[in-house]
């Protein structure tokens, strides 16, 4: 007897991560099944695998051995040896590019909890083992909240000290940012007025200012942008492709039940990790907080193979990614809450109560671990932290949900440009060259972006300036009023706007225009990028226009009758960074079509719990507003680009077709089927290699076609090697039954039983049931097929391929672009 009776002859070369990961497994624009000329197969090509157990063979056992991606494998055991050298595919995993079968992961972890119950009375050992099971969710979930908010300090104090980098550095100790070496001399950093900081041209000896050292600093913010973009680019392209992005459209793909292998892998994380602090620092225009989600869930996926019951169950792991999520967003903006509902909202699936409490936990110990390491070096957790609580005037609300409806168009804008720049890219030999893009980008961005001080300055702290109310200690043009400070804490007046504040316009304009086009072209690019920061930025900038022009309406008009009577006495009574926030929240809302997760994340953000309803305004009409200009928001727009089978819950299936249209084969095709009791080994392994299909119905016989049950084709695979190697007798001539009977006694070989493997109780409907039904069916149970019957003989097979293809088709879309194996 072999050593190792199931170990694959030849064994299929890990998978090559490419950077269109729609290409990833196609050729000449049709996908390559498995086993078809063109690829080597990965395996058996199916999806599951229930336990095979020999009778009366002793201990039968799992080992589970882990790959380099954190892939788990297993090893199987018979008569009390274990086998864990033998590589063997299949047993409880999913192969790449597949989708996962809820019901049945589902199932299985319930028959492994109710064997844990009943075995806890028997011994101390058990107990303990029941209540270990009890409690490896929290602990699990405990494990991605420490480490995540670790991460997420690393990143962010990363992030700051590079990007200060490209101005100045502190002699005195040079792993401080700016801010820090200026707090060490115990200076006001406010004014400006820090020695202890020096820029680039006083370290090579020059003066502060002037046409010399302008032109120095010029060039060596130019430098330093390009050598962290380059880098970022080329450790993406050399170790992880996957760590590209934002991240999050895969993920909402993969909470949906599809295996993308490597995707939250432990090289992705470190990239992604890496990469976003050199990206960040680049210059571009892009934000961290998107990517954050992904190094989350990613830190998710690795700690959850510490825990069997979430590392061989995907449909289980998926509490525990769902839970990841919402910590990803609590560090990325210090709120633990709004991740949670961002969690539920934007990126779940599947999201039970249980899991709901868990992402709470989570989230609360991310945001814990993140105050603890304080990166910002302020008492607030949050990033832009407001101190004004000034009561807004009811009118205000027609300017708030004006700034809903600007928002709206800007990100209608926004999405656009983007997806016809993405397609652009995917479709044309750009795609070939991703570092020289994110080169050129960058120095593009470099050159346009230095020469306007709000362009120039990092975007968090950007926004922070244009939140910020206007007091005493503000220098900033933008607050350039004319104004006089008798007393530090008198209130503010009313005042007119002086020149700077005109001139902040114009410039405030332009970084507009310019953030705008370059947000386009860099979402998408081969590096991390997300896109809160930028969508907050543009909204703003916007925001904080109106707020100015609402201000100096009032200080012109202060009895007007819309402001009921608030500015007379002559305080100011309009608030423009509440402006800047509310336009921020529309524009972030525009782009991504979040409303409850995206108020209640703006006022954990600034601290403005008083400024909830007019959030709520311009959130509601930003949605409105984008929902009318187009049907997705970015990340569903890029789940479509990159053809990932996704089917949103939120969608309404509103065609008329029946499951007959769908199901295959269509008419006059024949269905490949296994009767019960009538084929033999060798029939069968003539089926498996003429067909691809992932499983086949098992009928009574071909003239009847009553449905008996379900087969995979990795099982059959399986069983049938293993049943050659460990059963005397068992060759091609011998029968394979799906029946419990003893069959009637002949000379030939033994036969086969393999009732184990089928599935007794597959979903099944009519031929006759509404489409309508069966999409929902497939949302709501997360089924991988269905068997369609007339009159109780089988007919055909529905499965969740050819149901995105028929809505693609429906939809006047191309149907071929659904990724799939």
């Amino acid at each position: 007897m072999e050593k190792f009776p199931l170990k694959r002859t030849s064994a299929g070369p890990h998978p090559s991560s490419s950077y269109q990961a729609v290409s990833k497994k196609y050729t000449n624009g049709h996908p390559l099944e498995n086993g078809q000329n063109g690829a080597p197969s990965r395996g058996f090509p199916d999806d599951e695998m229930i336990d095979i157990q020999t009778t009366n063979s002793g201990d039968h056992r799992h080992t589970r051995l882990e790959d380099d991606d954190g892939v788990s494998h297993y090893s199987v055991s018979y008569s009390g040896t274990t086998d864990t050298a033998g590589d063997i595919p299949g047993i409880g995993q999913y192969d790449d590019f597949h989708t996962i079968d809820w019901q049945r992961d589902i199932a299985r972890d319930r028959m492994r909890h109710r064997h844990i119950v009943k075995k806890k009375q028997d011994s101390f050992w058990n107990l303990l083992e029941g209540a270990h099971d009890a409690w490896s969710g929290w602990l699990c979930v405990l494990l991605v909240g420490l480490c995540t908010g670790a991460v997420a300090g690393v990143i962010d104090i990363g992030a700051s000290w590079m990007t200060d980098l490209k101005f100045g550095i502190c002699p005195q100790a040079f792993w401080l940012n700016r801010e820090q070496c200026c707090w060490s001399n115990e200076t006001s950093f406010e004014t400006g007025n820090c020695t202890q900081w020096r820029t680039w041209p006083e370290i090579l000896g020059q003066a502060k200012s002037g046409a010399g050292p302008y032109i120095i600093s010029y060039l060596i913010y130019f430098t330093w942008a390009l050598l962290f973009a380059a880098l970022s680019a080329s450790l993406v392209r050399m170790f992880a492709p996957y760590a590209c992005g934002s991240g999050i459209p895969e993920i909402k793909t993969i909470l949906s039940g599809f295996i993308i292998r490597g995707y939250l892998g432990k090289w992705t994380l470190l990239i992604k990790s890496v990469g976003l602090i050199l990206s960040v620092s680049a210059g571009l225009s892009l934000g961290k907080e998107g990517p954050m989600v992904h190094i989350a869930c990613a830190i998710g996926n690795i700690l959850s193979y510490l825990f069997p019951k979430y590392g061989k169950n995907e449909a289980k792991k998926r509490e525990i990614l769902s839970a990841s999520a919402a910590a990803g967003v609590s560090v990325a903006f210090g709120a633990p809450i709004g991740g949670v509902l961002f969690s539920l909202e934007e990126v779940s699936y599947y999201f039970p109560l249980k899991t709901l409490w868990r992402s709470f936990f989570c989230a609360l110990i991310a945001a814990f671990i993140l105050r603890s390491i304080n990166p910002f070096g302020n008492e607030h957790s949050v990033l832009f932290y407001v101190e004004y609580n000034k009561p807004w005037i009811f009118f205000e609300l027609i300017p708030f949900i004006g700034l809903g409806v600007i928002g709206g168009v800007i990100a209608t804008i926004f999405i656009k440009g983007n997806l016809y720049w993405c397609r652009y890219r995917k479709y044309s030999k750009l795609g070939q060259y991703p570092v020289t893009e994110v080169l050129v980008i960058t120095a593009l961005t470099a050159l346009i972006a230095f020469p306007n001080p709000y362009t120039r300055m990092n975007t968090s702290e950007l926004i922070y300036l244009l939140f910020s109310q206007c007091g005493i200690a503000n220098s900033d043009p933008i607050c350039d009023y004319n104004r006089n400070f008798t007393n530090v804490k008198s209130a503010i007046d009313l005042a007119a706007a002086g020149p700077g504040v005109y001139n902040a316009i114009w410039l405030l304009i332009i970084a507009l225009i310019l953030k705008l086009v370059m947000t386009i072209f860099t979402f998408g690019m081969k590096v991390p990028c997300g896109l809160f920061i930028p969508s907050l930025c543009l909204g703003a900038i916007v925001g904080r226009i109106v707020g100015i022009l609402m201000e100096q309406l009032a200080y012109n008009y202060p009895k007007n009758w819309f402001f009921s009577g608030e500015c007379s006495s002559g305080e100011d009574c309009i608030t423009p960074g509440l402006y800047a926030m509310v336009g921020a929240a529309a524009v972030l809302g525009g782009v991504t079509r979040m409303t409850v997760s995206l108020v209640v994340i703006m006022f954990e953000l600034t601290g403005g719990v008083r400024y909830i309803v007019p959030l709520m305004a311009a959130a509601m009409a930003s949605k409105w507003v984008g929902d009318a200009l187009g049907r997705q928001g970015i990340y569903d727009a890029h789940i479509a680009l990159n053809g990932y089978p996704f089917l949103d819950s939120k969608d309404e299936f509103q065609h008329t077709s029946l499951a007959a249209d769908v199901m295959q084969p269509k008419r006059n095709e024949t269905l490949s089927v296994i009767t019960q009791d009538s084929l033999t080994v060798d029939d069968i392994e003539a089926l498996l290699k003429d067909t691809e299909h992932n499983g086949y119905p098992v009928v009574v016989s071909r003239d009847s076609q009553y449905l008996v049950g379900f087969v995979l084709r990795k099982d059959l695979n399986l069983a049938i090697a293993n049943a050659k190697r460990m059963v005397d007798g068992i060759c091609g001539q011998s029968l394979v039954l799906f029946t419990s009977g003893n069959p009637p006694q002949t000379l030939g070989p033994p036969p086969l039983k393999l009732k184990k493997i089928l599935d007794m109780a597959p979903i099944t409907i009519t031929d006759q049931t509404p489409m309508e039904t069966v999409v929902d069916m497939f949302r709501k149970l997360g089924l991988r097929q269905t068997l369609v019957t007339h009159n109780g003989r089988l007919l055909g097979v529905i499965t969740k391929k050819d149901v995105l293809r028929h809505i693609k088709q429906m939809d006047n879309e191309d149907p071929n672009s659904v990724l799939f194996n």
